[in-house]
């Protein structure tokens, strides 16, 4: 009782002489997330992963799965239902002779949650005007968005802009757009006015499956999700990273079930029987996968768990190698 006593008059004279009480002040919350972008290194190229930020999809949206399985393989990997966070992400690759963009996020076109691409190139240390080469995995708006500024201008001055040949001749066809559902006819006003200040300048390129890029960037196949949907092989001093863009979206899902499949894909069986292949070939040779959908940064490996199943395994955070004089 003395001890009490002695406490709540030492409590009271504090109080007199204006003094602070012996508890800690509130600290306001910061509120804010890291930069997003994440550095690794293949051989002689630096691969900077772009955060442009997240959006939530439905898992209604995706097919062939029954409810229960798709219930029972979100809740086994934490992931958010109905609602499924989903990254979108590009990669920017410094070659040391070109420095190639592949994908520039969404801008604006999809709302607030995305956009974030050259904000993070600039925290990363690049400039948009720095870019000499974009290449697009497919002209769907959340991968190309980010080509021009809200007034239409290009955010890249200095590139070329690389695309499939197919999904050229399909996205920015107007007689293709004719015939598509009314829904769908917005998406390919969204690629042709994103892709004619490119157009306008003589800086809108395509190329055909296989092509080389620039050296060490090779466009691969990957068609099912859109008609020229490509992925691309990067490789440095026998280092490789496959570039495999919207093969997955639903990373708790596909991985375990490849024969899953979205709404978004144009060709339903032809995106399942890409993703099949895919994941069979980088389980194999154990090379590093990157994908727009995946979990920020979206870099890791496929791991085969037999009967045609996978597993997603991503990288670890760590250093990058201290540079030679």
């Amino acid at each position: 009782m003395h001890k009490l006593f002695r406490h709540l008059l030492l409590l009271g004279a504090a109080a007199l002489l204006g003094l602070a009480p012996l508890a800690q002040a509130e600290v306001p919350r910061v509120a804010t997330q890291v930069p997003g972008y994440y550095r690794a290194q293949l051989g002689q190229f630096e691969i900077t992963a772009l955060y442009d930020g997240a959006i939530e999809l439905d898992a209604k949206l995706l097919r062939h799965a029954k409810a229960a399985d798709l219930n029972r393989l979100l809740a086994r990997m934490f992931v958010g239902n109905p609602k499924m966070q989903t990254a979108v992400n590009a990669y920017l690759i410094n070659t040391g002779s070109h420095l190639v963009l592949v994908d520039t996020g969404a801008a604006k076109l999809f709302g607030p949650s995305l956009g974030y691409v050259l904000q993070n190139m600039r925290a990363a240390g690049y400039e948009p005007g720095q870019v000499d080469t974009v290449v697009i995995t497919h002209l769907h708006g959340d991968h190309m968005g980010g080509l021009n500024d809200e007034g239409g201008r290009p955010v890249f001055p200095k590139a070329k802009v690389l695309v499939s040949l197919a999904d050229n001749d399909f996205w920015l066809s107007q007689k293709v757009a004719d015939q598509a559902p009314a829904e769908k006819q917005p998406y390919f006003k969204m690629a042709r006015d994103t892709a004619a200040p490119y157009l306008a300048d003589g800086k809108w390129q395509t190329f055909s499956d296989g092509s080389v890029l620039v050296p060490g960037i090779v466009a691969v196949a990957a068609n099912g999700h859109t008609p020229g949907h490509t992925a691309y092989a990067v490789e440095s001093e026998g280092q490789k990273l496959l570039i495999w863009g919207d093969v997955v979206h639903a990373h708790a899902v596909q991985f375990a079930r490849p024969g899953v499949s979205i709404e978004f894909d144009i060709d339903q069986k032809q995106a399942i029987a890409t993703r099949y292949r895919l994941m069979k070939e980088m389980a194999a040779s154990k090379s590093l996968v990157a994908g727009m959908h995946l979990p920020f940064p979206g870099i890791g490996h496929v791991r085969a768990e037999g009967k045609g199943r996978y597993s997603w395994v991503p990288i670890e955070f760590g250093p990058l190698p201290k540079k030679m004089n």
